[in-house]
């Protein structure tokens, strides 16, 4: 990895919060869905990051994020009694997600403020540099 700039760093943590809100999008999308068996139940995806360390600054305090990969969760659906749906078991049970929108949208706002604070950083930075500009002036 090559030596990272504020610019760099700045923009992969705001592709990670990208990333991390795309996820957000698909579980609120598929909160209510329901299916006839676990095994197809739609469950809630959650993004794996790792920190990224430039080669020769490890141990520097110089990091940023990257988005490794996208897991969907372990947690079992919600198993829901109603023997008259058309997609019910033999048992007369059908299966929903396991999205809990609450969480998505705590998460939502979370991750939505990362990213201002990102943009916030990147703006304060080209003011700085700006204002170094016309120092020599």
């Amino acid at each position: 990895m090559k030596n990272l700039t504020i610019f760099d760093i700045t923009s992969r943590a705001m592709s990670a919060q990208q990333t991390r809100l795309n996820t957000i999008a698909s579980n609120l999308a598929n909160a209510q869905t329901i299916s006839g068996s676990p095994e197809t139940a739609y469950r809630a995806l959650r993004p794996v990051f790792e920190t990224e360390y430039p080669d020769f600054k490890v141990g520097s305090g110089i990091a940023t994020v990257g988005a490794v990969d996208v897991q969907r969760s372990t947690a079992p659906p919600e198993k829901r009694y109603s023997p008259n749906h058309p997609m019910a078991d033999k048992e007369g049970y059908i299966y929903a997600s396991n999205v809990d929108t609450n969480e998505e949208m705590v998460d939502m706002m979370e991750a939505s403020r990362q990213y201002q604070n990102n943009i916030e950083v990147l703006s304060t930075a080209k003011s700085l540099m700006l204002k170094t500009l016309s120092v020599g002036k």
